[in-house]
């Protein structure tokens, strides 16, 4: 297990806890009072942390690189009955997005997400999760087919943002993402839309215009990322936790906004401590905004989901 800095109080507990074990297990000492004393410790050390994180901290444990990835999270909600389908028809297919059909008990989804790599090789492989025009095409060429179909869509964020690179220009990142924004306020099938990991700018937009979304407890969801906007306004990356706190970029400040619909608790300590208990969370919340959409009549889902999003932000006439 990897440690980020603010966690180390609780790796030192963690050590002598386990070094307590051992000298209990190979010497005739009754350990057992020492033992229980520091599992109190830890037990508040725990609290003392994850319960009063600041928005960076939040933003590290989102990077953090034993959290499940969207593979993951398809693998376990949909087990042998998911199939990857590839290519957006038109150049290649793009490995940083990822989509196909499966399913969750007897009820089919179209899933479409990012996916990031596991070690170097993996991670040049899916580029970082950071996707190009054909990754966003190929999710669009998902969603209609799953509009066709009648198939609901669940998309999953995380990404740094799309791919930045000059072929990615010229190919039309942007008119690919601006498309999918376009084409997603109106497809006719329910879209489901969860934040997993890291929400970066349009790369995150493009797949998250949904009828419902939601954000894990320790993701962040905004316009730039906390170092960008550092080195934007300071000239320097020095400043990105009072970046971070600006950004409003937790769940929670995107809840008090109004621009999700809710936060999925995670397991405390994040994701990666007990991932099953996050894919149960997960899966639970697909479930449960599946039966708030599917009888909804084609005009009315389109309809709410226009309203939904006309009503964010303020503005003056």
């Amino acid at each position: 297990m990897e440690y980020l800095d603010f966690e180390m109080p609780i790796k030192e507990l963690l050590d002598q806890l386990d070094k307590c074990k051992i000298i209990g297990r190979e010497s005739d000492v009754d350990v057992s009072a020492t033992c229980e004393k520091i599992e109190k410790k830890l037990e508040k050390a725990r609290k003392d942390v994850y319960l009063n994180m600041t928005p960076w901290q939040r933003v590290q444990l989102s990077r953090h690189p034993n959290r499940p990835y969207t593979l993951d999270y398809i693998k376990s909600l949909c087990g042998d009955t998911f199939m990857e389908l590839h290519g957006d028809r038109s150049v290649k297919d793009d490995k940083a997005m990822i989509g196909g059909l499966g399913k969750i008990g007897d009820q089919s989804f179209m899933f479409i997400g990012q996916q990031k790599g596991y070690n170097t090789k993996t991670r040049q492989y899916r580029n970082f999760g950071m996707a190009n025009p054909e990754g966003y095409r190929k999710a669009l060429r998902l969603m209609k087919m799953a509009e066709k179909f009648k198939i609901p869509v669940v998309t999953l964020l995380d990404t740094p943002g799309a791919y930045p690179g000059l072929e990615a220009e010229e190919r039309g990142q942007g008119e690919a993402i601006a498309r999918n924004i376009l084409e997603m306020t109106r497809l006719k099938t329910p879209i489901i839309t969860i934040v997993i990991g890291e929400g970066a700018s349009g790369g995150a937009v493009g797949i998250g215009v949904g009828d419902r979304v939601y954000m894990m407890e320790n993701t962040w969801y905004t316009v730039i990322s906390p170092e960008s906007c550092s080195s934007i306004l300071w000239r320097s990356w020095d400043y990105k936790e009072q970046a971070a706190a600006a950004l409003k970029l937790t769940g929670t400040d995107m809840k008090k906004l109004k621009l999700i619909d809710g936060i999925i608790k995670e397991p405390v300590g994040g994701a990666h401590t007990d991932r099953e208990g996050a894919f149960r969370a997960v899966q639970s919340q697909i479930m449960t905004a599946f039966d708030e959409l599917k009888d909804l009549t084609d005009v009315d889902l389109v309809s709410q989901r226009m309203d939904k999003y006309a009503q964010m932000g303020v503005y003056k006439e």
